[in-house]
């Protein structure tokens, strides 16, 4: 499966900046598309109405980056969706072969960094799937407590948080913002997916979302691209009720590819209930685990 087209990318933002939205006078109002007409973003952006329908063909060779920067501009793109388009851009002159990656290797960097939060502020470790790499007893009892603790150190069993938030009952329940959520999460993989064409399980894992869940259906189809860095999620917790968390990423230069995301309280009665499930959790008798591996 190709995950997207540097044109499909195109039409899909074309399609929403009208010409009021960028001072653009018309003289017709009978208009056949909703967004700007091709001749019209081809104007604006300085090339010629035929080398821009063949980029929406993909049929056109490289697009300088200042092309792209121009079109960029005109088409309103915020910064993580102006960075997908000049990474559609590079894919589309590389044309690179689809290959299946090694597993992940987390750096010790971040194994120490997840270690020295201890159990009381929840934390995982996303690799750039969204598998779920490590996690620590408060961050696994928070996101999947219907999942068994050990399974990230079996990389054929480590979760995956995207087939998890589409295809997995328990964690739809637990999210109540899950629309807003769902558009993020939809988003962020666009966003993944232009960073790393040619990895195929990536592409296989969007393949299959598209196929199993309308609503990743949907939402892929709107093209929307975003980072996803920060955020808020309120939760309907199976084992202390309702609460509302603060998530933030770290990222680490010397693993760029893997993401620490920690949780944290942003109310009282939140930071209570997760007190209480940082006690449960460490209270529950689990088989210790092994320590993650930096080799995974």
């Amino acid at each position: 499966m190709e995950v997207e087209s540097l044109g499909t990318f195109l039409k899909t933002r074309r399609a929403r900046v009208t010409p009021a939205h960028i001072g653009l006078r018309t003289f017709s109002t009978a208009r056949r598309v909703p967004g700007l007409r091709r001749e019209e973003l081809a104007q604006l952006a300085g090339v010629s109405v035929g080398y821009y329908t063949r980029l929406e063909q993909d049929q056109a060779g490289t697009a300088s980056p200042q092309v792209l920067n121009a079109l960029a501009r005109i088409l309103k793109l915020d910064p993580a969706e102006t960075t997908h388009l000049h990474n559609l851009a590079l894919r589309r002159a590389a044309a690179p072969r689809m290959v299946r990656h090694q597993r992940e290797r987390l750096h010790p960097r971040v194994l120490a960094l997840l270690a020295s939060l201890g159990q009381v502020t929840p934390a995982i470790v996303l690799g750039r799937r969204g598998d779920v790499l490590a996690w620590n007893r408060t961050g696994h009892a928070l996101i999947a407590e219907h999942v068994d603790f050990n399974a990230p150190q079996d990389s054929a069993q480590r979760p995956s948080i995207p087939r998890m938030f589409f295809l997995d009952s328990h964690t739809r329940a637990l999210h109540e913002n899950w629309d807003d959520l769902a558009r993020i999460h939809v988003a962020f993989l666009r966003f993944t997916a232009g960073r790393y064409p040619n990895d195929r399980r990536l592409a296989e894992l969007i393949g299959e979302l598209v196929m199993r869940s309308d609503d990743f259906a949907k939402l892929w189809a709107t093209g929307d691209v975003a980072e996803c860095t920060v955020g808020t999620m309120h939760l309907q917790h199976p084992t202390v009720g309702r609460l509302n968390v603060d998530y933030q990423v770290w990222l680490q230069p010397d693993s760029p590819d893997h993401r620490l995301e920690i949780y944290t309280a942003n109310d009282d009665s939140s930071a209570d209930a997760l007190r209480l499930l940082s006690s449960q959790a460490a209270g529950q008798h689990f088989p210790e685990a092994a320590p993650p591996s930096a080799a995974l």
